[in-house]
């Protein structure tokens, strides 16, 4: 599966002009690739003002989702704001080629930022059947919780999309490393670049992670880039039968 991870910098809650800025950036792509990854929150950045930028699932950004997915034969997820029964969630779209949407809210909403206080918190985890893989999608916070990205449901693919600022910048890093190697899968996360309206910077340190922590792309840090990488079935198989780390992880139940 070959996949493009879109670091970029967001025009604060400007949805048309984000969706315009990330379709020249996509149409810049010289080769097919399965899957369009962009940040959390990708048509605002991550603003508390959710009824400025809130749209519904048959919204533009939705339909313009829909459209590029068709161009380029490939599924582009993100997260945006969703207002849906006079509520407002932060929700990962995964929009494959051919129209059809798998969704997922985000679980822990960021509580130092009053996220919590706006948007509605998901309470279902979603994995995603695509093209053989099966991807587990969550969004930024979800990264410091270990039991919500825990592998139960045998996914070959771990996607966090984020809008993680530069001062905690140590921490992403390592969890994104730590939920590849306790996951035996790979981990793909995807950050922004750049200044918002809160003047938090972000550094982008958008990566990928073998099942054995092995970071795979080359992605450069404190600027826009585009970062394509082939990721491989047959790796997640090998190093599962040989080490069978999985078959001894702890039974639980979340409450």
């Amino acid at each position: 599966m070959t996949i493009a991870l879109f670091q970029t910098n967001l025009i604060w809650e400007h949805p048309e002009q984000n969706r315009i800025n990330l379709g020249k950036k996509i149409s810049t792509l010289t080769k097919p690739v399965d899957v369009i990854v962009l940040p959390e929150m990708f048509t605002s950045g991550f603003t508390m003002n959710a009824s400025s930028v809130a749209e519904s699932m048959n919204g533009t950004t939705v339909s313009w989702m829909q459209d590029l997915a068709k161009q380029t034969y490939a599924a582009i997820t993100g997260s945006i704001v969703i207002k849906e029964d006079d509520k407002y969630y932060n929700r990962l779209l995964f929009v494959h080629p051919d129209g059809r949407i798998d969704c997922y809210n985000k679980k822990h909403t960021f509580t130092l930022a009053g996220e919590h206080e706006i948007y509605q918190s998901g309470n279902s985890i979603s994995i995603i059947n695509y093209k053989g893989w099966k991807i587990k999608p969550l969004i930024c916070y979800d990264l410091r919780f270990p039991v919500w990205s825990r592998n139960v449901e045998g996914y070959d693919l771990l996607l966090y999309v984020a809008n993680w600022p530069k001062v905690r910048i140590n921490a992403w890093n390592a969890l994104l490393k730590a939920r590849a190697i306790e996951n035996m899968s790979y981990c793909v996360g995807v950050n922004r670049v750049g200044l918002d309206a809160n003047n938090h910077e972000y550094s982008g340190h958008s990566a990928i992670y073998d099942t054995l922590g092995e970071r795979l792309d080359t992605t450069p840090n404190d600027k826009e880039a585009v970062e394509i990488v082939t990721l491989h079935k047959s790796h997640i198989e090998t190093y599962r039968n040989k080490l069978g780390f999985l078959n001894d992880k702890d039974a639980f139940s979340l409450k």
